[in-house]
């Protein structure tokens, strides 16, 4: 199988699972959405600090993938084993900081002025989350290994089984019915909760009877703590879960600084992120299976087909950007009324999904981009750009531009400072990524071609 085929599959794979976890929060927004303009602005409010927290202690994890996929390619299976063992006690670290953050978030929500409206409804929304968040990323350790074994097929099939179980409980618990009280925004937290446990059940279920994974020993002793390992863990681990940190905060952040602006503003944005969000998960289903590839390809010493491979990803990455960003064009008011009937809403969110479209190309490239440059042991220098770039030109230009003004323009009282600002930001990040990801493909295979005329 040619490696753009290998790559396809992989991407396909990864894809269909991640929308599957994506039509959770789809699930939640129409549901809150059909609920109340309250309910979908506290969803708004609260789904951002939730996933601004997860998104980075799981990219601590998520950066083991090309750690276990080099153990892979140089056939070491019981290393590999070992590692995923040691991968638990950094999970562990993550989950009691993780929880702690959601379970006290007074601080946060004071400081981004939501409205004391939604203060309670938030809160509860995020305290029931906190409790959701062990298994989430437990389960993340088993896609990560999956997935760095090229089997990500066996994760996709129980995150798309799982819909099953969160539509009808979101629906249930969010409007109530057969002895549970409507709970609004909160209901959909609870069923993120039950299809969380699930989805952790199935997966050491399926570790423990899959024959693909017996060469692991993944069942035996734990070890004691390993801090020579535990440290070339967080020292890729750390720069790549700050830099989703910043990606993901300089994204979900604007939910909490756009709710001052009012209910309408916040409803309208989160049917925007939730499209971003959605669409992104293509960019992010590429980058994971050529990480996975080039990964594989130096760790099996053939640096001249690692970087062919990660130029094969940037071309197809890129691509489909340019697609997506074409058919958000057409058909953004159309999308915007699959989430609310209320017509205000609609009106403006398909007018801001616009500012989505330019979001989206750059954002496709550099997201090939950074998980490549993981492959190569590259993160502070990605980290370093997307606070410069993410929090600084996106994040703080377009709350200068809402709120204060620029240059004769502004303010405005409206989210699009936020997302065209955002859109500039990713557009330099890509450029600058591009080039990172250009020398370190070319050096190490120079390096690999020059070993071998020696």
């Amino acid at each position: 199988m040619s490696e753009r085929a290998t790559i396809l599959k992989h991407a396909v794979t990864v894809l269909a699972g991640q929308l599957a976890i994506m039509a959770f929060g789809v699930t939640d927004t129409v549901v809150a959405g059909r609920h109340s303009q309250e309910a979908l602005a506290a969803l708004s409010i609260g789904s951002a600090v939730f996933i601004s927290v997860y998104v980075a202690l799981m990219g601590v994890l998520q950066a083991l993938l090309p750690v276990w996929a080099e153990q892979r390619g140089a056939a070491h299976s019981h290393q590999l084993g070992a590692s995923v063992r040691q991968s638990l006690y950094v999970c562990g670290a993550a989950c009691v900081i993780g929880m702690f953050i959601l379970l006290s978030p007074d601080a946060l929500l004071r400081w981004t002025d939501v409205p004391d409206e939604l203060r309670g409804d938030v809160r509860a929304y995020l305290n029931v989350l906190a409790f959701g968040l062990p298994p989430a990323l437990l389960f993340r350790i088993y896609s990560t290994l999956n997935q760095s074994l090229g089997y990500p097929q066996l994760v996709t099939w129980l995150q798309v089984a799982s819909l099953l179980i969160k539509i009808p409980l979101s629906i249930w618990f969010t409007f109530g019915g057969a002895g549970i009280a409507p709970q609004g925004a909160v209901g959909c937290a609870w069923a993120t909760l039950v299809v969380n446990y699930s989805l952790m059940v199935c997966g050491v279920l399926m570790l423990r009877t899959q024959r693909m994974d017996t060469p692991l020993q993944l069942w035996a002793p734990m070890e004691r703590p390993d801090w020579q390992q535990l440290g070339r863990f967080l020292r890729l681990g750390i720069p790549a879960g700050l830099s989703i940190l910043v990606e993901v905060t300089s994204f979900t952040l604007m939910a909490l600084f756009i709710a001052r602006q009012g209910t309408l503003a916040a409803a309208a944005h989160q049917i925007l992120a939730n499209v971003a969000a959605v669409v992104y998960m293509v960019p992010l289903s590429l980058a994971i299976a050529t990480s996975a590839r080039v990964s594989y390809w130096r760790g099996a010493g053939n640096e001249q087909t690692a970087s062919n491979v990660a130029s094969l990803g940037f071309r197809m990455a890129a691509g489909m950007g340019v697609l997506l960003t074409a058919l958000l064009l057409l058909s953004r008011h159309s999308i915007a009324a699959l989430y609310s009937t209320d017509p205000t809403v609609t009106a403006l969110a398909g007018s801001l999904l616009l500012w989505v479209a330019a979001y989206h190309l750059p954002d496709s490239v550099q997201t090939l981009c950074i998980f490549v440059l993981r492959s190569y042991r590259i993160t502070i220098a990605p980290f370093l750009v997307y606070g410069v770039m993410l929090w600084g030109g996106g994040l703080a230009g377009g709350y200068w531009l809402a709120y204060h003004g620029a240059l004769g323009w502004g303010p405005f009282n409206s989210p699009a400072p936020f997302w065209a600002s955002s859109a500039a930001a990713l557009a330099v990040t890509a450029v600058v990524f591009s080039a990172l990801l250009a020398r370190a493909t070319r050096e190490h295979a120079a390096q690999t071609t020059q070993t071998a005329s020696q």
